[in-house]
């Protein structure tokens, strides 16, 4: 099983990145976010509530820093010069860390495996971070040194209508996601016992994030962020909405983008009324597009989201998957779930069938955020996730999955099935399907960037 430091004592950097997911992580006074850091946005169901940080050469992570949970988080991240770094820190079982150089590997490695415990935390779900540490270097041990991307400018600039562009849509890493349509129907008004019970968009929409967007509004965010960051894909998500016509919410704004831009644009929604209308998708431009069920288990489906339970049904989520994947030709499909919802073999067998009918696995770690119904629920142990991603990894590869082509597109929500690749036992494994990717990779990025128009 992967740990956290390699046999040289470098860090593995998808370790690291998984376990901050389930960890999260408090800052050390030294830091000077305000200064360094991109604002901290709570949208994407709640999920974009952490900071952003890039991991080795270019994870992007957004790692949770607000939550009741991250208060006794073992990670500081810590200014040192210009340098941001992250210690495993002295707390909770952590406080008996050996010293930096020359400590007791056997410790360690066993402080390393322990569980960090919550049981005499304070749950209630208010946003009371980040949490702020004070680092004994004498009694912590350096794992990494990491990048904090800096806010670009035009988060700050304002739209033709004088709206905040960062309101409009942000960064996820390297992509440009946006909500697009009003608020999920399960939160109201007649919905408002059914929304999903690990999601606050219902509380974000109008709160972090622009309620009413004009097409033109959109337009001009993606402009702008094109020119700055540099992005190449945007990625649409809406809720549910009573007509489930997915295809008249987004057609005239995705055509606008299409128009304007030609960068590569993906949709996330429930499925859509009449299955017909993914071909109208595919004919307007839409790369991909991607639906979130969350869990196999159809007990745990109902629970989780009575609303979406009503509406759809886990039954309506997977034709969708299935249809788009082999009846339409989208460049890439992807079903997604959240691991540490369901039993660890249930998340494998979610990830087998998706990648088995062709659409490529997106897995989340649940992240209990507050405000949400399950707000107050520990996070997931690393340990528990390590099969889950190891299979994740192993599962797209076996398949030949098309992970990883489309250039520049880093996500700082999940783990990409390619950051997964030193969670396994053999991470050398599959060199021939590894080479093809490369070589798919390096096509597609000379004809993405002969055919952008921005």
């Amino acid at each position: 099983m992967a740990t956290l430091f390699r046999p040289d004592g470098t860090a593995n950097p998808a370790y690291l990145k998984l376990d901050l997911y389930c960890k999260g992580l408090r800052i050390d006074a030294s830091c000077e976010l305000g200064e360094d850091a991109r604002d901290i946005i709570r949208n994407r169901a709640g999920l974009g509530s952490g900071l952003e940080v890039i991991i080795g050469r270019d994870m992007y992570t957004n790692i949770p820093v607000v939550e009741w949970w991250c208060s006794v988080s073992p990670y500081v991240l810590v200014k040192n010069g210009e340098r941001y770094e992250i210690w495993l820190g002295n707390v909770g079982q952590a406080s008996s860390l050996p010293a930096a150089e020359g400590g007791d590997k056997t410790e360690l490695s066993r402080l390393e495996a322990c569980p960090t415990r919550y049981t005499s935390l304070d749950r209630s779900a208010k946003n009371r971070g980040p949490f702020v540490a004070t680092l004994d270097k004498s009694r912590a041990r350096f794992v990494d040194t990491v990048v904090i991307p800096p806010e670009p400018l035009w988060y700050k600039q304002k739209t033709t209508s004088g709206k905040l562009m960062q309101r409009i849509g942000c960064l996820q890493g390297t992509y440009l996601g946006i909500y697009w349509g009003p608020r999920c129907q399960n939160w109201g008004p007649r919905g408002e016992n059914e929304f999903c019970k690990f999601c606050t968009e219902g509380q974000n929409l109008g709160t972090q994030e622009e309620a009413v967007k004009s097409i033109a509004d959109v337009v001009e965010t993606v402009i702008a962020a094109r020119k700055e960051s540099k992005i190449t894909f945007v990625h649409f998500n809406t809720g549910f909405i009573d007509s489930n016509d997915y295809w008249g919410l987004f057609a005239d704004v995705i055509k606008a983008v299409k128009d304007a831009t030609g960068l590569l644009v993906g949709v996330q929604a429930p499925p859509d009324a009449d299955f017909e209308n993914y071909r109208k998708f595919k004919e307007l431009g839409v790369n991909n597009v991607s639906f979130c069920f969350e869990v196999m288990d159809e007990e745990r489906f109902v629970e989780i989201g009575p609303g979406k339970a009503r509406r759809a049904g886990l039954k309506r989520y997977l034709e969708a998957i299935d249809f788009c994947a082999n009846k339409v030709g989208f460049d890439t499909v992807n079903g997604e779930i959240i691991a540490g919802l369901e039993s660890t073999e249930s998340s494998k067998r979610a990830i087998d069938w998706i990648a088995s009918h062709g659409a490529i696995p997106t897995v989340c770690v649940f992240r209990p955020v507050f405000g949400a119904a399950y707000g107050q629920l520990d996070p997931p142990a690393v340990e528990d996730m390590l099969p889950v991603f190891s299979h994740f990894y192993e599962t797209v590869m076996k398949h030949g999955l098309p992970i990883g082509i489309a250039p520049n597109v880093k996500v700082s929500l999940i783990m990409l099935p390619e950051e997964c690749r030193e969670l396994t036992a053999a991470p050398n494994a599959y060199k021939l399907t590894r080479t093809k990717l490369w070589a798919l990779k390096t096509l597609f990025g000379a004809y993405f960037k002969a055919t952008v128009k921005a």
